[in-house]
């Protein structure tokens, strides 16, 4: 899961689920651009976008998107692709300090 403070996604994942009243939430070491993020991924999976594209079900435009950093995305499809890597982004608490820290 993640959420977005200007332009840096935080990433984390759920393990250790039994029910869907166990969730646990591990932030993963990174802090990165989303874009950055799925490239990355792409490239260590020997991917080309347009076989991203397919495998997630995505059209090859909204791939190239997603890695320029496009700002309005869908985000029921960025799931799609980052479900491909174990992933998915959603609604996590907002931390009041780190967001007005990075505002100055």
């Amino acid at each position: 899961m993640g959420f977005k403070c200007n332009y840096c996604w935080i990433f984390y994942t759920f393990s250790g689920i039994k029910n869907e009243n166990d969730v646990i939430l591990h932030p993963l070491r990174y802090k990165m651009t989303l874009s950055k993020f799925v490239k990355e991924k792409r490239k260590a999976a020997r991917l080309t976008q347009p076989e991203l594209a397919e495998k997630t079900g995505v059209g090859l435009r909204f791939m190239r998107e997603l890695e320029q950093g496009k700002k309005t995305l869908r985000i029921d499809k960025v799931n799609q692709v980052l479900g491909l890597f174990g992933h998915v982004m959603g609604p996590v608490p907002l931390d009041r300090n780190e967001a007005s820290e990075e505002k100055s």
